[in-house]
């Protein structure tokens, strides 16, 4: 197998784990009582991008788009693997093979600065959830998403070396 050969479908399979154990994350706290996202208007804000409308003032408000939901949660995996592909190229094909938690934890809440400075206030809540009733509790929620989503690109990145070496 080509290095590139390896080091894509590394990236996908990463990408798809550490997103589905993010996944899972929100499914506990969910379960615990806790808000979490809604894929559904995710998809509606990415469905509205091809009539040219890119910023609502309240995305719950905005009309609905057929397959919203569906969409949304396409995006989803579709921004982890972007993010894995991200990851892999700053680390480099070697962290693929050896990962470490420190940059997968960093780079994981590196990622809160998408959904706090383009998609929050893109979406009508502001920068860093600003337009919230609850702003600053809003950001760490988001930051401790995406520190699991971190946790979960290098559980996800030791399975594939562990098992690659069986």
């Amino acid at each position: 197998m080509t290095l590139f050969n390896e080091t894509f479908l590394r990236v996908i399979t990463i990408g798809i784990g550490a997103t589905a154990v993010m996944d899972l994350w929100l499914l506990l706290l969910k379960a615990t009582g806790v808000p979490t996202l809604n894929f559904t208007l995710l998809g509606r804000w990415v469905g509205h991008m091809p009539r040219g409308q890119w910023m609502h003032a309240a995305i719950a408000q905005a009309s609905p788009v057929q397959g919203e939901r569906a969409l949304g949660w396409a995006v989803h995996y579709a921004t982890g693997l972007a993010f894995t592909a991200l990851l892999a190229s700053v680390a480099g094909p070697g962290w693929l093979r050896a990962p470490t938690l420190a940059p997968a934890l960093l780079f994981g809440m590196a990622t809160v600065i998408l959904p706090l400075f383009v998609m929050q206030p893109a979406m009508g809540a502001g920068v860093a959830s600003s337009r919230t009733k609850t702003p600053i509790l809003n950001c760490i929620k988001s930051l401790g998403n995406h520190t699991v989503f971190g946790l979960g690109l290098y559980v996800a990145a030791r399975a594939i070396s562990f098992s690659a070496r069986a």
